[in-house]
């Protein structure tokens, strides 16, 4: 049961960040490295705050509706009612989720897909490298041991004995 909630997490973070992006990757401009942001603004394919807008309209219902599908699925799916039950669980999809966004995500998705190509930016870099990757998502790694107990103090507030 947990492999199947594990991959509908990971589904449904694809989907949101497919469904804020459409069919123009300009869309998610905010998910491209500070270096490729510049030169697209360079470029004048994009504007600053047109971007910092996008970027506010999608991760804040990004991360609440994560948040609260983590919440269900923790507490009225799996039944779990205290913290340390919700803790571990809530550790585990973050982590899977932190690790997920930088290999499927980064380096597989947008690194192999034609898709995520914006025209006139082609010789620019975008994809991070293996070893940026492996550097964010251990400092991630570390936020989301804390992360996770905030999850778990919701889990225990709404679903607790």
């Amino acid at each position: 049961m947990i492999i199947g909630q594990l991959i509908l997490f990971c589904v449904v973070f694809t989907v949101m960040v497919k469904l804020s992006v459409g069919n123009d990757p300009l869309n998610g401009l905010y998910f491209y490295p500070k270096p490729f942001q510049e030169r697209a603004f360079e470029l004048g394919l994009a504007d600053r705050v047109t971007v910092s807008r996008k970027r506010k309209r999608f991760m804040i219902p990004f991360v609440l509706m994560l948040l609260v599908l983590l919440v269900i699925i923790i507490g009225a799916w799996n039944g779990t009612q205290s913290f340390w039950p919700a803790y571990l669980r809530a550790l585990l999809f973050l982590e899977v989720m932190n690790w997920y966004d930088g290999i499927v995500i980064d380096r597989i998705w947008v690194g192999h897909s034609r898709f995520w190509i914006i025209p006139g930016m082609e010789g620019v870099p975008y994809v991070q490298s293996i070893k940026q990757v492996l550097i964010k998502r251990a400092l991630l790694t570390l936020i989301w041991i804390i992360g996770a107990a905030a999850v778990a103090e919701l889990v225990v507030l709404f679903f607790g004995n």
